[in-house]
């Protein structure tokens, strides 16, 4: 019997791994020139964390999470977002205590049960950031740059910002009753699914992808003309930030994103590569969560990016990842030859040099043809011969131009092949 992975879970292969680790690192750099300090929070959690934070009538929660009971009958759910957990850490420990302003990031993976496609799996990878303690437009301004910086630092400059304002609860509320009047009057020409959310939580409604639910609402009321004066001013505020500091955006009345926390600054990076998929980072201001969670009522906001459609987009772009290769393989031929090149490269790999060599006896051919395949980037060529005369050839396998090299300071050789920061 054969066994396969999980519909919509995917196994992310060596040859992919390259991409994955330059978006961290990249992400990690961006993070810590911003002051963000990185937190792991567990993959599964209290059920009810996630029904509160996240909103009863989304579709994550209706329809998407990943929950089941445990021996004692407590409902838990793996993540479906980071946010919500982060939230519960931040309350938990305690950790507005140590700093009146957390920036936090974390990284890893979130499970939702939803139709697998292109860009879209049950279990997939983000990039969160969080940002607790600032209520003002400079802090929105702040996240915004930070997501797109790391998109630039990638070279992924075919992006468009968008952004909104939800408003506070009062801004809201007077919406979501013309909203709700607006789309009683077109119900007919409404999915099942919105037909539901015209009545239930009617902003929804703008995250539906099906045609003809865009059709009906493409006239709705925004909500940019029912903000309080605080909230205008808040998103006008922000606007002159992005405008000071040369970002450009589009004002997008119809963006809501797809969680109820969001209050205030919405806003989502979009591309037009990836098809329908073309959300790859997204956010915005969650004033009321860490008070909705049992918390201090501590302003934050914080985004999201996908990992998966970050690196569909830059294998697309064929972006140069920055593979990694060994640093030295050894073709041993001998016996002899293959235990003093055993000993070498295990003393070297103890202090941080890549070195391979093949297990078993095999040709000089043989051997070349796998260093090839791994893309090493010296081959030294040791036999019985070499070890008798003290001299062996060292290949360079990106110029093809070969050196002799003295065997009686062979550490000293290794020791400069990555740049003289090793030790053996």
């Amino acid at each position: 019997m054969e066994f396969t992975s999980i519909k919509g879970f995917k196994d992310i292969l060596p040859d992919e791994i390259a991409y994955w680790q330059q978006l961290e690192i990249t992400a990690r750099n961006i993070f810590r020139a911003f002051g963000f300090q990185e937190i792991r929070t567990p993959i599964l959690e209290k059920t009810e964390l996630f029904n509160r934070g996240i909103g009863e009538e989304t579709d994550i929660v209706s329809k998407e999470m990943y929950s089941l009971k445990d021996s004692k009958g407590k409902s838990l759910t793996l993540r479906p977002e980071a946010t919500a957990s982060v939230v519960r850490a931040y309350i938990q420990n305690r950790l507005y205590l140590k700093s009146p302003v957390q920036k936090l990031f974390t990284i890893g993976p979130m499970f939702r049960h939803e139709r697998p496609q292109k860009g879209r799996l049950r279990q997939f990878h983000q990039i969160n950031a969080e940002l607790f303690g600032d209520s003002g437009p400079k802090s929105d301004a702040e996240m915004i740059t930070l997501a797109m910086g790391l998109f630039e630092s990638m070279r992924l400059n075919d992006i468009t910002l968008h952004i909104n304002s939800l408003g506070c609860d009062q801004c809201r509320e007077k919406f979501r009753d013309e909203l709700k009047n607006y789309l009683g009057l077109r119900l007919d020409f409404l999915c099942r699914d919105c037909r539901r959310r015209a009545h239930t939580n009617p902003l929804r409604v703008f995250d539906c992808k099906i045609e003809t639910c865009n059709q009906a609402i493409s006239d709705a009321p925004s909500i940019l003309q029912f903000l309080c004066q605080e909230c205008e001013r808040h998103f006008e505020s922000l606007q002159e930030y992005l405008n000071r500091i040369g970002i450009s955006f589009v004002l997008d009345h119809r963006l809501v994103r797809g969680l109820d926390y969001y209050t205030k600054t919405a806003f989502e990076i979009q591309t037009g590569e990836l098809g329908a998929q073309n959300a790859i980072a997204g956010g915005g201001r969650y004033d009321g969560l860490v008070k909705l969670l049992g918390g201090p009522d501590h302003p934050a906001i914080g985004f999201a990016v996908g990992m998966e459609r970050v690196v569909a987009l830059l294998q697309q772009k064929r972006f140069e990842a920055d593979h990694d290769r060994p640093d030295l393989f050894i073709a041993a031929l001998g016996k002899k030859a293959e235990e003093i090149s055993f000993d070498w490269a295990i003393k070297c790999r103890r202090d941080g040099l890549w070195i391979e060599m093949d297990y078993g006896p095999k040709g000089l051919k043989a051997q070349m043809k796998r260093a090839g395949k791994l893309n090493a980037k010296k081959v030294l060529i040791v036999g019985e011969n070499e070890l008798f005369s003290g001299k062996a050839v060292l290949r360079n396998m990106d110029t093809k131009v070969q050196e002799e090299i003295d065997l009686n300071n062979i550490y000293d050789i290794l020791n400069r092949l990555d740049g003289g920061e090793q030790n053996c």
